[in-house]
C-alpha cells in the first residue's frame, strides 16, 4: 500500500494512477493531518509519496521526517516542483524526485523501496 500525499486534486489523481500502474494499491491524503491519521490507523502502508508544499500549511519534508521517526520501515519518496532539497535535508533512505518527474523512474524507485 502506498500513501499519496498531495493537496492538488489533479496531481494527486495522477500520482495515484502512477502508483497503481506500478502495481500497488494507493491511499490518498490531502495533507499532513490526513496522512498521520491514516498511518496511525493502518499497518499496511509500506511507502509514502509526498509533495513538499501542502495546502494546509504543512511541510511535506517535515512530515517525511516525522514518518521516518514514527514508522521507520515505511519508504519515503518526496517530490516538489518548487524546491529541490539537499540530500542532507531528506530523511534517512528518503528519495527525492523533482516535478515533472519521470514516471518510470518513480515507479522503479517504489518497487525497489517496497521489495
Amino acid at each position: 500500500m502506498v500513501l499519496v500525499i498531495e493537496d492538488q486534486p489533479i496531481l494527486r489523481l495522477m500520482a495515484v494512477d502512477l502508483v497503481e500502474e506500478a502495481g500497488f494499491e494507493a491511499l490518498e491524503a490531502r495533507g499532513a493531518d490526513d496522512a498521520v491519521r491514516l498511518l496511525e490507523t493502518r499497518d499496511d502502508i509500506r511507502l509514502v509519496f509526498t509533495d513538499i508544499d501542502l495546502a494546509d500549511g504543512a511541510d511535506g519534508l517535515r512530515l517525511a521526517h516525522v514518518i521516518r521517526d514514527r514508522w521507520p520501515p515505511v519508504g519515503i519518496i518526496v517530490t516538489s516542483g518548487r524546491r529541490r532539497p539537499q540530500s542532507r535535508e531528506l530523511p534517512v533512505s528518503g528519495v527525492f524526485f523533482g516535478k515533472p518527474y519521470d514516471r518510470s523512474r518513480v515507479a522503479d524507485a517504489m518497487r525497489r523501496m517496497v521489495s
